[in-house]
């Protein structure tokens, strides 16, 4: 019989995030934010961890007995708890209530990060809640501010509003350059919250199916204007006067069979006459919903972050239990295997500090507090952590799976095989939590750009030489403490001359949160200095940093041969088209 693994606080027995609290909130609000914390992180193992058998994927009824169209969108009883949950906790409210001013965003987010590991992709919906809110206290006309802002904003589950994000069409993806869906003016009614028109179209990939509105792109200008014909809209579904099922002419053809993110609700939906409220200028759609896009992606990047430390704490303890050798020696006791472990720990505690540096800067933006090179660096680095914890955090995880060996990859009575937890005696899919984390994690990807797309998003915030020259890199490094003088802070000076390719920037950016937290812990004398120095030295010296050099060497050479070489590598030497640039 296995050993039960320990079920702890996924906040105070976190490696990181209680120390970079510290760090990052004044001594005033500290003990509130840590009170707060651990308070959600026993209330996560002892009543939502268990909720987990009770996610299921939603389901789709479109017809009723008598042949009409309803497109009744059913969601499980887990997911909707889940739901509720997060909506009391205040998982949208808190940041824009700012009880806690600019610090309110890291607030919001430490919440959403010690969340994820037990939530179920939650972040979906509700980070899309987030950016929609976002949307209407910017741009939002009276009424919407009036009658909607407050629904996003509530933590009442009975009265909250949900929102979606319907962007992405068959033609073009993450194009939205090719957005078909149309929309024209309308009369005017007395119910309309703003500018009234009619749209038409297909959206291929909704998700947040089960929200009260949404926000959709479409087009206003000709096709030929590509996006900048594109305005953004607030499309109501089940608020008033819009109360069924689904209605305003929306019909929902088909739930998307994915890969992961099985509790999420996704779907395809045409728009047929669809009425919605015109939000920001016409033709503007795409500048006016750069906002939800912000913030999306940094849910993205949390998400990711918040999935690998549920597995490295997975694999954590099951080190203390599990015994090899005969029965003689514990995990935790064999060498090799604690070095695959401490590798993902530093990724983690790498991407937690670049994101949290993310996080800081959008907070301090949303308040007025960010000088114009803080709002900068947030240019940089939103596109960047989340494209980088995208490639880095599945590959990360996956080592953790086998850190368990056979157990890791056990998938029985529909989400893996439970282990028995030692705070309860009772069962949770803690193993198989950790599959279903991976799976999730992998859409990251794609959802809210592809690695791609937020490459070039990054080279064109890097064109301007002021931008680039607003990282505070260099006076940092220069200011640094004599100890973190050595080879370390030397290769990153270095690095600092080429660092406009995005992964190359991710792990440079990774390297200065870390050296900032390494010398606050040195200065104060925190228990953790002494491995926050080491984390800052393996990071620069054996980490990501030595490996981005090398890949630039081989990509800066002869670059137009190769491009020809990688076609032929593709698709053979005689390609069905030339391959000569």
């Amino acid at each position: 019989m296995e050993e039960p693994i320990s079920s702890d606080n996924p906040y105070s027995s976190d490696p990181v995030l209680p120390s970079l609290i510290k760090r990052l909130f004044p001594r005033s609000i500290r003990q509130e934010i840590e009170d707060d914390l651990t308070r959600l992180g026993n209330v996560l193992v002892d009543e939502i961890r268990p909720l987990s058998p009770l996610v299921h994927p939603a389901s789709l009824v479109q017809y009723d007995q008598w042949g009409r169209r309803v497109d009744a969108l059913h969601t499980s009883e887990g997911w909707r708890e889940l739901e509720k949950f997060a909506i009391k906790e205040g998982y949208v409210a808190i940041a824009y209530e700012r009880k806690y001013r600019e610090f309110s965003r890291i607030h919001m987010f430490a919440k959403t990060m010690v969340m994820t590991g037990d939530c179920h992709v939650l972040m979906c919906p509700m980070g899309m809640t987030d950016g929609a809110t976002r949307i209407l206290e910017l741009c939002g006309t009276d009424l919407m501010k009036q009658q909607v802002l407050p629904k996003l904003m509530s933590r009442d589950p009975s009265s909250a509003y949900l929102s979606g994000q319907w962007m992405t069409e068959r033609p073009g993806g993450s194009d939205l350059s090719r957005t078909e869906t149309f929309a024209v003016p309308a009369n005017r009614v007395e119910s309309d919250l703003g500018t009234p028109y009619i749209l038409e179209g297909f959206k291929w990939f909704s998700s947040a199916a089960e929200g009260n509105m949404t926000m959709a792109l479409a087009r206003t200008g000709e096709l030929s204007q590509g996006a900048r014909g594109l305005s953004l809209f607030l499309v109501p579904l089940r608020l008033p006067p819009y109360s069924s099922p689904l209605s305003n002419g929306v019909q929902m053809h088909r739930l998307k069979n994915k890969v992961g993110t099985h509790g999420v609700p996704t779907a395809e939906l045409s728009l047929n006459s669809t009425r919605g409220w015109l939000i920001g200028p016409v033709n503007q759609g795409i500048k006016t919903i750069a906002p939800v896009l912000n913030i999306t992606r940094i849910h993205s990047a949390i998400h990711l972050v918040g999935s690998l430390q549920r597995c490295v704490a997975i694999a954590r303890s099951y080190a203390t239990v599990r015994s090899v050798n005969g029965g003689t020696t514990l995990l935790r006791d064999v060498p090799l295997h604690m070095a695959s472990i401490a590798e993902a720990s530093l990724l983690y505690r790498a991407l937690v500090h670049v994101t949290f540096g993310a996080i800081e800067l959008l907070g301090k933006s949303e308040v007025g507090a960010a000088s114009a090179d803080e709002e900068a660096r947030l240019r940089l680095l939103t596109p960047t952590i989340k494209a980088y914890a995208s490639q880095k955090a599945c590959p990360a995880m996956e080592e953790m799976m086998g850190a368990l060996g056979g157990l890791g990859y056990m998938e029985e009575v529909g989400i893996g095989r439970r282990v028995r937890c030692m705070r309860t005696l009772s069962y949770h899919s803690s193993s198989s939590c950790r599959f279903r984390l991976i799976r999730d994690s992998m859409v990251e990807r794609i959802w809210e750009g592809t690695v791609n797309i937020l490459s070039l998003d990054l080279i064109r915030a890097t064109k301007e030489q002021k931008t680039v020259d607003s990282f505070w890199a260099k006076s940092l490094i220069t200011n640094a403490a004599p100890q973190f003088s050595g080879r370390a802070l030397s290769t990153l000076r270095g690095a600092l001359e080429k660092s406009r390719l995005l992964n190359y920037f991710a792990s440079i950016a990774c390297a200065l949160y870390l050296l900032e937290h390494a010398q606050w812990s040195a200065g104060n004398h925190e228990p953790t200095r002494d491995i926050d120095a080491e984390a800052f030295r393996r990071w620069v010296e054996e980490g990501d940093l030595q490996m981005n050099e090398q890949a630039i060497a081989v990509a800066m050479k002869d670059g137009g041969l190769r491009v020809n070489l990688n076609l032929e590598m593709v698709y053979g030497p005689e390609p069905p088209f030339s391959s000569r640039l």
